[in-house]
């Protein structure tokens, strides 16, 4: 058994280091900055009154769709996803291996979570590509509301979701991004250009995760899964408040932004 297990741990690491994989991470991010571009453009488009589709992973699919060869493009971002997830999962089992004790496993949960992350996206292009339909985007809050402290369940991943949106912002300001690409992405004025894509994006996107976040927080704390949303009921929710559209503008911008900089990590890739 242990022969077996130091088999496939070694298979594990040569997998994660392959050229294969490298391409496949490329073509997945390409995918995922799609899936940005179209999300920024339903908010901006949300922004002036202008859309019916959903500002969310599902309403870029279906815009998507609607496109020459569409079906063809959202099968191939579900793809796309799924070689991101299988990334992040080779990472979660076998990566980290510069890094020691709660550091290395602190790195692989932060894996895991981007594979269901990416797993989420990959799933929103399935059900769009095999027409399946969706029961509504807060059903899970309304099932986990019915368990043992469902409540505060609820409210404890709003607060997660916050931290994961405020840590976004944090990676804008700081820069922290910029590991994910090579030397020669981050050099030269294209170089410039990259790293800005990267500040606006991270900050946009972590605004946005921020308000998901908050509307499940608040769906939590009311005891009212109505009141928990996905991403489109946070920026219709976005547009309630003051100077609302203005903030909606600038959200679009952070993801496109984000798109754009997934497009920069996959021509100058740095597996980080």
């Amino acid at each position: 058994m242990g022969e077996m297990t130091n088999q496939a741990e070694r298979m594990g690491k040569e997998a994660h280091n392959s050229d294969w994989l490298e391409w496949a991470i490329r073509a997945g991010l390409i995918c995922y900055g799609v899936v940005h571009l179209l999300v920024g453009w339903l908010s901006l488009q949300l922004a002036f009154g202008q859309t019916e589709e959903k500002a969310s992973n599902k309403g870029a699919m279906q815009e998507l769709s609607q496109q020459p060869f569409g079906d063809v493009l959202v099968w191939a971002i579900a793809i796309g996803m799924f070689l991101l997830v299988l990334w992040r999962l080779l990472e979660l089992f076998f990566g980290h291996q510069e890094k020691d004790g709660s550091d290395r496993w602190k790195a692989r949960a932060v894996s895991g979570l981007k594979a269901a992350l990416y797993a989420a996206v990959g799933i929103s292009a399935l059900n769009v590509a095999m027409n399946a339909g969706s029961s509504g985007g807060s059903t899970w809050t309304r099932t986990v509301m019915d368990w043992p402290a469902g409540q505060w369940i609820i409210a404890a991943v709003g607060l997660a979701v916050i931290a994961y949106g405020a840590n976004h912002v944090r990676k804008g300001f700081t820069e922290s991004y910029a590991k994910h690409l090579s030397s020669e992405g981050k050099s030269g004025q294209t170089g410039k250009a990259y790293l800005m894509f990267g500040k606006v994006g991270y900050i946009g996107k972590g605004i946005a995760i921020a308000i998901v976040g908050g509307l499940i927080l608040y769906g939590g704390i009311t005891h009212d899964a109505s009141k928990s949303g996905n991403l489109d009921q946070a920026l219709h929710k976005v547009l309630t408040y003051p100077f609302g559209q203005f903030l909606l503008v600038i959200i679009a911008a952070g993801l496109i932004c984000y798109g754009l900089f997934c497009f920069a990590r996959a021509r100058h890739l740095s597996k980080q």
